[in-house]
């Protein structure tokens, strides 16, 4: 007797197998670093978010030991249930200092995930009634999910731009009537590494009277003098910012938090599901989310963003190819576009062969026939360890012929 579920689960991998869209988990027993063993194998990585290097710094695992030995390793219960661990309130005060000269009376929230907190703070301001929401074309899949579930809750009205298009933006924003808008941008983009026009969409906001609702995934722990992301980076101060960092990437441990003046923050306990009814993170992970950012604060951390930058650059003066198109950034993020899916695929592949791995980016993740390479540097590259890039993808173009 056939089974229809399994049919329909059939056809649909089958359809994924033909436009070369499938996926497939890789087994990594080692801790991030230049170098990862991948399915058995040594591997130089291009892969990780892990910008600083510092998810397996000693001072780190250190304080992942003593945060459990003072809190437990468990939070129990949300924080409205079980209670607000000290752990989650020191580390909240910590951040709230980082953004403190950008946003006025500035309050912070640790939640889980960076996935969960724009879930979280979208809904939440969707609740207060109908409002517009203008998000970036090319904004994180996060992103997208919590201005849908917005949309579902609360009939939420939804306008995409064009990427980075400020004209588009301005011209939408003219036309719209409601007194409730929120723009919504990565400032760093994941996918293409290049930034938001930040400086450009605080003045519209203001303009307009609307909120600016920043994802700072990328950014927070690299940018800035301090390292305390793009609002420090490019000097901004608005009280229409609510701000998103996370801190499973640069900061190289796990969770997000919330940035904005404290009533916003304040509602999101009221109304925010994600916070409601989510267990705590782990209070460990809190402790040790604050040794990181005083090592991104220290000398080492000073060290660490400059030779990170100096990589970036090495990357842009030296890469230079004939078939694929380099989209150079000023981040640690580095696309090089190869148009198919199985061609992105395959030249994954080669380097795979050639023990250095970079994933091949594809639909829905990236506009279709941008299939690319998406390279990530840390900041325990070296430069021979990028010579050894190039040059693996020089000799896979010329046997491309």
């Amino acid at each position: 007797m056939s089974n229809p579920w399994l049919e329909a689960l059939d056809q649909a991998n089958h359809h994924l197998q033909n436009q070369g869209l499938i996926r497939q988990l890789k087994l990594r027993s080692s801790p991030n670093g230049p170098f990862v063993d991948m399915n058995g194998s040594r591997l130089l990585s291009f892969s990780s978010n892990d910008y600083l290097g510092l998810s397996n710094h000693s001072a780190l695992k250190q304080a992942m030991a003593e945060g459990a030995d003072m809190y437990g390793t468990g939070s129990g219960a949300s924080a409205l249930i079980s209670g607000h661990s000290t752990a989650h309130q020191l580390l909240e005060d910590k951040l709230a200092q980082t953004q403190s000269q950008h946003i006025p009376n500035v309050a912070t929230c640790f939640i889980n995930t960076g996935f969960m907190a724009n879930m979280a703070m979208i809904t939440a301001l969707a609740s207060l009634g109908n409002i517009s929401i203008y998000s970036d074309a090319l904004n994180h899949a996060s992103i997208i999910d919590g201005i849908r579930m917005a949309k579902a809750q609360a009939q939420a009205q939804v306008f995409v731009y064009p990427h980075s298009d400020i004209e588009a933006l301005q011209a939408l924003l003219i036309l719209d009537s409601c007194p409730y808008k929120l723009i919504i941008t990565d400032s760093v983009f994941s996918m293409d590494g290049d930034f938001a026009p930040i400086q450009q969409l605080v003045k519209m906001a203001e303009q307009h009277q609307a909120l600016l609702y920043l994802d700072d995934a990328h950014g927070f722990g690299i940018f800035g003098k301090n390292g305390y992301g793009c609002l420090e980076y490019f000097d901004i101060y608005s009280p229409n910012i609510i701000y998103m960092g996370t801190l499973g990437k640069a900061v190289g441990v796990s969770g997000a938090f919330i940035a904005a003046q404290k009533c916003w923050l304040e509602w999101l306990i009221q109304k925010s599901r994600p916070v409601i009814y989510s267990t705590s993170p782990s209070p460990a992970i809190a402790h040790t989310v604050l040794k990181s950012i005083a090592l991104i604060q220290s000398e080492e951390g000073f060290k660490k963003r400059a030779h990170l930058f100096d990589l970036i650059a090495y990357w842009n003066q030296r890469s230079n190819f004939t078939r694929w198109h380099v989209l150079p950034s000023s981040s640690a993020i580095q696309a090089l576009i190869i148009g198919t899916n199985n061609a992105a695929m395959e030249i994954a592949k080669s380097l795979n062969n050639l023990n250095i791995w970079v994933p091949a980016i594809r639909p829905p993740t990236v506009p279709e026939h941008t299939a690319r390479l998406r390279i990530t540097f840390n900041a325990d590259h070296s430069f021979a360890h990028i010579d050894l890039l190039i040059e693996a993808l020089s000799k896979i173009e010329s046997n491309l012929g």
